[in-house]
């Protein structure tokens, strides 16, 4: 049970933890504006905070809160695009034609795009531009051209994968789940092997030449892959699907609002804005421009619903969240009859429940940040509102959205496209000067740390609570001293920002560091 409710491993729900504008408006009204009044679980804590911040404000703030603490982080360079002798002689036969139908929202389609390059070089096939399915959650019908710039992709990647817009005309007439070259998750384990693959499907793509794959998703591993099929996942990710220019132009202006002023590029900036980051040459005030940190908060009704914790709402939260439980999910529902129940408390401590505004307040709090911090929220639809957001508001008030920068006409060509929203907000926590994240689980949070840690050249801090230890810290509120709640939560966070390579069996989009995408400096 306790993997169970292991979001960053859900599958096959409506929930979905990887777009981070949220489920479109058709229902959020009734889970954002009932509860008026703040609604606050550490109240004691907010008080000592809000002092704290208050002598904070007039004394020097700390330059390292802006710096990755580990020299490490700075050892590797990026190399997944290099060509690897080896792949030179890459043999001419193809075994056929491979169709991808992503589910999700923006980040999880975007490990499906590159497990499904990993797979075509693995079973020496030809890949389809994958196709988006239409989710009744994220109720966006965007396809790749929407969002990536198709003549790109196709051209960095054709010296290593054959990949084409369309099926030749002879086989768009078949019917390919009659013919039995329909893959589901249900025929693919989750995080299959490179031998899963050569025994389920490369008889069935030898036999009928095509294949399907039906709302794929995570169902490539990690390991053990050789190193060329990793690296490719790597240049995919990181080299080959740049945003196409309309989400480019636009992500600019925002990055340039966010800053206030014109700030000197990054290679972060380059990679995701392209020609639309201005040159130095072009800035007249570089110095003023202010730095800024990104706050992921993944506290939208879906998560808080599933999780099944409990945030401070009495009564009237569990009956919200358990009717938009039986709306939304019933297959969760009919799970928890059969399986013993586990208490919303111990669902806390160990580590299992979205981190609420307030939560992330106090974090950024006993970091250090001042005040007065600039801060850019991703995302929207928070689960209450103001109501939630109020603690968050009163420690810092210096926050800002998309909607709060950018003009509605500005925003208007991406109102109706969830995924494309969610690529406004990658851009600004990717060029942010400190990225925050409150769900290590969540694949934004998650492919925007690995964009950080390879473009960023060991100057793009990443903050990761720990929810399991944040949650034996915050069981003191009633008790713990500021002194030591800021120590605590400061060596929580100093651990989770180690540059170490990536572990076995570790996502290679989030932990990039590793012989196959980053090499070491020369």
């Amino acid at each position: 049970m306790v993997s169970f409710f292991d979001f960053a491993n859900l599958q096959h729900s409506t929930l979905s933890n990887n777009n981070s504008s949220g489920p479109q408006e058709r229902d959020e009204g009734l889970y954002i504006d009932r509860i008026q009044s703040p609604v606050q679980m550490y109240d004691r804590l907010l008080n000592l905070a809000s002092s704290a911040l208050s002598e904070r404000e007039i004394k020097q703030e700390s330059s390292n809160l802006w710096v990755e603490p580990y020299r490490q982080a700075s050892l590797r360079e990026p190399c997944a695009e290099r060509k690897i002798l080896t792949n030179q002689g890459k043999s001419v036969k193809n075994n056929g034609y491979i169709l991808v139908s992503a589910n999700g929202g923006l980040n999880q389609q975007r490990v499906a795009i590159c497990n499904a390059v990993a797979v075509a070089s693995l079973l020496n096939a030809t890949l389809v531009i994958p196709k988006f399915l239409y989710s009744n959650v994220w109720n966006d019908p965007s396809q790749f051209g929407d969002i990536y710039q198709e003549d790109y992709f196709m051209n960095i990647m054709k010296d290593e994968v054959n990949i084409v817009k369309e099926l030749p005309p002879h086989f768009k007439s078949l019917d390919i789940e009659a013919i039995g070259s329909q893959i589901t998750d249900a025929d693919l384990v989750k995080e299959a092997t490179a031998s899963d693959y050569i025994k389920i499907v490369l008889p069935l793509l030898l036999r009928n030449g095509v294949v399907h794959f039906l709302g794929y998703g995570n169902r490539l591993g990690f390991d053990p892959f050789p190193p060329d099929i990793q690296r490719l996942r790597c240049k995919c990710n990181f080299h080959a699907l740049k945003f196409v220019p309309k989400i480019q132009e636009v992500g600019a202006l925002l990055v340039r609002r966010i800053r206030k002023y014109n700030a000197a590029r990054s290679v972060l900036d380059t990679q995701l804005l392209g020609k639309f980051i201005q040159n130095k040459e072009d800035h007249g005030a570089i110095r003023g421009s202010t730095k800024y940190l990104a706050l992921h908060l993944r506290f939208e009704v879906d998560m808080v619903a599933y999780s099944l914790c409990e945030f401070g709402g009495g009564e009237n939260e569990r009956r919200e969240l358990q009717a938009y439980r039986e709306t939304h999910f019933p297959l969760l529902l009919e799970r928890l009859k059969k399986s013993t129940p586990i208490s919303a408390m111990d669902l806390r401590k160990l580590g299992r429940c979205p981190l609420t505004p307030e939560e992330a307040a106090l974090v950024l709090a006993g970091i250090g940040f001042k005040p007065g911090t600039y801060i850019y929220l991703a995302g929207s639809h928070i689960y209450g509102g103001d109501s939630r957001m109020r603690p968050l508001t009163r420690l810092y008030p210096n926050l800002v959205t998309k909607e709060d920068l950018l003009t509605p006409s500005e925003l208007a060509p991406f109102r109706n496209f969830s995924s494309q929203m969610a690529a406004l907000d990658f851009i600004a926590c990717a060029t942010a000067d400190v990225f925050a994240m409150t769900d290590s689980g969540s694949q934004l949070s998650s492919m925007v740390s690995g964009f950080r840690t390879y473009y960023g050249g060991g100057h793009a801090p990443t903050l990761r609570p720990n929810k399991k230890r944040l949650a034996a810290i915050m069981v003191e509120n009633g008790t713990v001293g500021w002194s030591t709640f800021e120590d605590r939560i400061r060596k929580m966070i100093q651990e989770g920002q180690k540059a170490g390579m990536r572990k076995y069996g570790r996502s290679i989009y989030r932990q990039p560091r590793c012989p196959e995408c980053m090499c070491k400096r020369q």
